[in-house]
C-alpha cells in the first residue's frame, strides 16, 4: 500500500511539513490566509474557532468585529482547552478553523451539526477528490461556496524560519445553511500575501 495514503481517503501531509512535537498536526495559519475569507465572506453572529492552537486565526477573525470564542483540544497557549469539537454539544452562529489535517472529514460533519448559519474549513483543493466523501459529504451536504487560493499557503510550526513556497494548493471551504443547495466555485484574487503579511 502506498505510505502516503490514508484510510479515511485522504493523503498524508509531504515530506516538506515538519514533525509536530506539541499534538497532532499543528501547522498555525498565516494571517493572509484568514483574510481572504473574511474579505470575501460575510459572517453574522458569534464565531468559534474550534481548533485554534495558537490563536493565529482566531486574532484575524475578531477584526470581523464579531464575537469569537476559541478552543482546542491541546494546550497550544490560547483558548479553551480540551473540547472535542467531534463530541461537544456547543453551537454557535458560525465555525471557521483549519482543522487537523488527518480529521477533515470528521471536522465537515460536526461543522453540520455545532453552526447555525455557515462554517468555513480551510482544506487542501484535493479535497474534493474521492468517490468516499462524494458518497458521504458532497452528495448530501454540499458546500455553499470553494474558495480556491491563487497563492499557495506554505503551514511551518510556531518559531521555524519561514522560506520557500508551498507545493500544495488550498481553498476554504464554506458551508452556507441559508443559500440554495449548490455549490460555486470562486477563486480568490492574488496579492493576499504580500497584503497581508506580518500583520
Amino acid at each position: 500500500m502506498d505510505a502516503t495514503y490514508n484510510l479515511n481517503g485522504g493523503f498524508k501531509p509531504t515530506i516538506k511539513r515538519f514533525a509536530d512535537l506539541d499534538g497532532p498536526d499543528f501547522f498555525p495559519t498565516p494571517a493572509w490566509a484568514t483574510y481572504a475569507l473574511i474579505d470575501n465572506e460575510k459572517f453574522d453572529g458569534d464565531i468559534w474557532e474550534c481548533a485554534c492552537g495558537d490563536g493565529a486565526m482566531s486574532k484575524v477573525l475578531q477584526k470581523t468585529g464579531n464575537r469569537v470564542f476559541s478552543s482546542d483540544l491541546y494546550d497550544r497557549g490560547y483558548g479553551e482547552v480540551g473540547h472535542d469539537f467531534a463530541t461537544t454539544d456547543r453551537v454557535f452562529d458560525n465555525v471557521i478553523t483549519n482543522p487537523p489535517y488527518n480529521s477533515a472529514e470528521k471536522f465537515v460533519r460536526s461543522g453540520i451539526e455545532h453552526s447555525r448559519k455557515k462554517f468555513a474549513l480551510l482544506l487542501r483543493l484535493a479535497f474534493l477528490e474521492g468517490a468516499n466523501r462524494q458518497k458521504t459529504i458532497f452528495s448530501r451536504n454540499p458546500p455553499s461556496r470553494v474558495w480556491v487560493f491563487s497563492e499557495r499557503i506554505t503551514f511551518y510550526p510556531r518559531g521555524a524560519v519561514q522560506k520557500g513556497t508551498g507545493t500544495t494548493a488550498y481553498a476554504w471551504f464554506v458551508w452556507d445553511k441559508l443559500a440554495p443547495p449548490k455549490t460555486e466555485l470562486k477563486w480568490l484574487e492574488p496579492g493576499y500575501k504580500r497584503r497581508y503579511s506580518g500583520t
